[in-house]
């Protein structure tokens, strides 16, 4: 086994375990400890993982600070995925939905198509359209700008003035955080004021959160809980949060 499909490995066995042992990655691998050490290694300074004595565990984020793209795509993969097949039930043959640029939306996305064949789609994210391309019955309206790399995503002036245009039935909002005292919050300036024209200009928003943002507050605030219709997470939500933000007129949908 190479390297990389290793590390691929590990990855979502840390995500899904939360803490792995050198001694099993080795048994599972063939490999020597020495392999093992690099690999975790490899993997704590890509920000996957933290190594600890016998093995890692998977690292807790800081919802305040930039998480990279490329580890946030692999990251909560079943929450999404469990969230995903939720938030389709909302979608209806020839909508327009907003979708801003986000790991999660990505993944919604890969369900979407598999459930629905006309929509029109307004995004800011290169993955979304790129992945609905192949679809002959929708229409992908790609909000132009200046691209930042590291998000795969058009943020800036030309993009807000672009994404202003248009008006959507539904968009589905993305997040770092959220909180009822907080709202909703977010790090990225530029990302961040995509999410605003977004959602002054659908009929309504849903957010989609796998149940770590919740309880948790990131760098930029992008709205109160009270302008979103509902969240939308997964199974490993916390009754007792379900219950709390009910109390205070706030839907959160997980099954």
């Amino acid at each position: 086994m190479f390297a990389e499909q290793r590390h691929q490995a590990i990855i979502q066995k840390i995500n899904r375990e939360k803490s792995i042992k050198a001694s099993d990655l080795m048994e599972l691998f063939g490999v020597s400890f020495e392999t093992v050490r690099r690999d975790l290694e490899h993997l704590e300074k890509a920000g996957y993982l933290k190594r600890v004595h016998g093995g890692a565990i998977l690292k807790e984020w800081d919802y305040r600070e930039e998480i990279p793209m490329t580890v946030r795509e692999k990251a909560h993969l079943d929450g999404k995925n469990e969230l995903s097949e939720i938030a389709a039930r909302y979608v209806t043959e020839g909508q327009s939905i907003a979708l801003d640029v986000s790991t999660t939306n990505t993944q919604f996305v890969k369900v979407l198509k598999k459930k629905i064949e006309r929509l029109t789609v307004i995004t800011n994210s290169l993955p979304i359209a790129n992945e609905l391309v192949p679809m002959p019955g929708y229409t992908i309206i790609l909000i132009g700008g200046v691209i930042r790399n590291e998000e795969q995503g058009m943020i800036g002036d030309l993009a807000e003035e672009f994404a202003s245009r248009f008006h959507a039935d539904l968009f589905f909002m993305s997040m770092s955080g959220v909180t009822l005292t907080e709202g909703v919050t977010d790090y990225g300036f530029g990302e961040v004021q995509m999410k605003k024209i977004m959602l002054k200009n659908a009929k309504r928003t849903i957010a989609l959160a796998d149940s770590s943002k919740f309880e948790a507050v990131s760098l930029i605030k992008v709205c109160g809980c009270a302008e979103i219709e509902r969240f939308v997470t997964d199974s490993n939500i916390d009754p007792a949060i379900v219950d709390k933000y009910k109390k205070h007129g706030v839907e959160i949908v997980y099954q």
